[in-house]
């Protein structure tokens, strides 16, 4: 597994906040997977990020397959291969051997439940052109949003094969990959456990009330979107205005799009506006030569990663904002 801008410090260095982190990953999760690693130079980003993952994908009694099909077809129609990969394993992993595959091919599920799941998640990559709105219980709703979000992040910081030489897409490897991680995967938790990690005093959205899910996408909208501290007003009005008015679309040549944006933005801002943008339509355009010159005026990782989760952050809530109030 190789991080393409930096290589974060080893888990067993952590200390404070990112060791109870580490520690909750290990006793609940697949343990400190690369996602949290590369978050863990901004600790309450990658605590709130994990809160969300556990209090929506992980804890309570809505089907955990359900919620896994989510996490599959938001990261599809992000085109993050790397969290397509891990869930289609994870599916495995709960025994959805044929349901794993379908997904796997970017098929449609053949049960009507799971065809209009996959369905719903799929069209929230452009949620106002979908009339989009949330059917779902607030974990299934929740894993979407926080899909959203870790898709942007992955796609940003870590290169796209979860295993050398792309293994995990051969079918085998898949559900050999799923056998290990079997018990870990259908182990169900207990809500609300990852709260204590978070900073208290953040409003939670009106889909998701005071639950743990809603009071966890409320931490993670507040750390991320103080990553937009790094810019200044202008460049911080053109990334809310572009994410509004292009609804997910997918920029043909996003490099060249990007520029474009950001003709009037202060000089000192494009470069870090560019990779915001990026950031919340196709993270993986971001280019070395756009970190390099980031790194001039911000040499900070963390800084780094404080500018690419307020981008995700930006278009994840774009998706929260349409959800309608009626809730199951």
């Amino acid at each position: 597994m190789t991080y393409r801008f930096f290589t974060p410090a080893p888990a067993r260095a952590a200390t404070g906040l990112t060791a109870a982190v580490y520690r909750q990953l290990r006793d609940e999760f697949l343990g400190p997977v690369p996602t949290f690693q590369a978050l863990s130079v901004v600790p309450e980003v990658q605590a709130a990020t994990w809160a969300l993952m556990r209090e929506a994908l992980l804890a309570g009694n809505a089907s955990r397959v359900e919620r896994e099909l989510v996490a599959s077809a938001v990261s599809r129609a992000n085109r993050c291969r790397f969290c397509v990969d891990a869930h289609v394993m994870l599916l495995h992993a709960l025994g959805e051997h044929e349901l794993a595959e379908v997904v796997a091919r970017g098929g449609t599920p053949p049960g009507p439940r799971h065809a209009e799941l996959v369905g719903w998640a799929e069209a929230s990559r452009s949620p106002r052109a979908a009339a989009w709105t949330s059917p779902y219980r607030r974990e299934v709703t929740g894993t979407l949003l926080a899909f959203h979000f870790i898709n942007r992040v992955v796609s940003a910081l870590l290169d796209p094969d979860l295993l050398p030489g792309g293994l995990q897409r051969s079918p085998l490897v898949r559900s050999v990959g799923g056998r290990l991680y079997a018990r870990s995967a259908r182990a169900p938790l207990e809500p609300g456990g990852s709260l204590p990690l978070l900073d208290a005093g953040t409003t939670p959205p009106a889909w998701a009330g005071d639950s743990p899910v809603g009071v966890a996408y409320a931490s993670l909208k507040d750390a991320a979107t103080r990553g937009g501290d790094l810019l200044g007003d202008v460049a911080r009005q053109t990334v809310t205005a572009t994410v509004r008015w292009e609804d997910g679309r997918e920029p043909a040549r996003p490099t060249d799009w990007a520029v474009d944006l950001v003709r009037d933005v202060p000089g000192a801002d494009r470069v870090g506006t560019r990779i915001a943008l990026l950031a919340a339509f196709a993270p993986s355009a971001i280019s070395a030569g756009d970190v390099a010159l980031w790194r001039f005026s911000h040499p900070a990782d963390a800084d780094l990663v404080r500018l690419v989760a307020y981008g995700a952050i930006t278009a994840t809530d774009h998706v929260a904002q349409s959800l309608s109030r009626a809730h199951h």
